[in-house]
């Protein structure tokens, strides 16, 4: 999808109010959760913590809600951790945990887009080319048509992606 795409999708929650008292919640669910034991989120905490950040955005922000199907999992979480937080402590604290829960979340949106494309192109491009076999029309004009298909649906997924 790109680095514009990534930036649109990441402004969209950083701007969410929704988002905010989300990450607010469940950060402080975290912290109640261990009983205040610790200065901030445990690392261990990450997976349940983005597991309860998606049931409350996912019916309140409609790129959630249209493009990431499941809550991410370990893997996601892992990755996430891995690149934002790579050197912090094993606790996070609020504004290392929105940090954190941003970039899961504008990746995971990325990647539910991105998949979206694949699905939908491959589908779409098999279609016309059986419609091209089917009126004998010629390579070229199928092609064209084959090539514009392909840029509007990535651009239809692009432009929802605001």
């Amino acid at each position: 999808m790109g680095l514009n795409a990534s930036k649109r999708v990441e402004r969209v929650l950083s701007s969410s109010p929704e988002f905010d008292a989300a990450c607010e919640a469940v950060y402080d669910r975290c912290l109640s959760e261990a009983q205040h034991a610790f200065p901030g989120v445990r690392r261990y905490q990450l997976v349940e913590a983005a597991a309860g950040l998606y049931g409350l955005i996912s019916g309140d922000i409609t790129l959630v809600g249209r493009w990431v199907p499941k809550p991410p999992g370990r893997a996601q979480v892992d990755a996430t951790i891995r690149r934002v937080l790579p050197g912090a402590s094993d606790d996070l604290a609020w504004a290392e945990f929105r940090a954190f829960a941003v970039d899961l979340f504008r990746d995971a949106v990325l990647a539910g887009a991105g998949r979206a494309v694949l699905r939908c192109v491959p589908i779409g491009v098999a279609g016309i080319a059986g419609l091209g076999v089917a009126t004998r029309a010629g390579g070229e004009v199928i092609a064209r048509i084959m090539g514009v298909y392909a840029v509007g649906i990535t651009a239809a997924v692009y432009l929802s992606l605001s």
